[in-house]
């Protein structure tokens, strides 16, 4: 079944943020040591709810004016268990808002 991630972020920055599992749970250098967003598949990039996009494709994250982003995520693609299970990889924030793969 689906997974469901229950995201509580405080320090950001106002506005939207891209959010996405990347490929590696290594974060001793930042993001670049997460490696590319999680895509078993090798499909492009997308939106949480496009048919073709990497599994690590959630979308966007809101921050409010106090810097906080609360959000519910549930997703097929991302399951606990199996060859294409989120655990040992990272959850990344990013710092600019996501284009979601429409090239904004």
């Amino acid at each position: 079944g689906p997974t469901t991630v229950n995201v509580r972020i405080t320090g950001l920055a106002p506005g939207l943020h891209g959010f996405h599992l990347h490929e590696f749970g290594d974060t001793t250098n930042g993001c670049i040591s997460t490696g590319p967003h999680f895509n078993p598949n090798g499909l492009t990039h997308g939106a949480p709810e496009d048919e073709v996009r990497h599994a690590g494709d959630l979308g966007n994250i809101v921050a409010n004016a106090e810097g906080v982003a609360e959000t519910t995520i549930v997703d097929s693609q991302i399951p606990l268990t199996g060859p294409n299970a989120v655990v040992g990889r990272a959850f990344v924030v990013h710092e600019l808002e996501d284009d979601l793969g429409k090239g904004m």
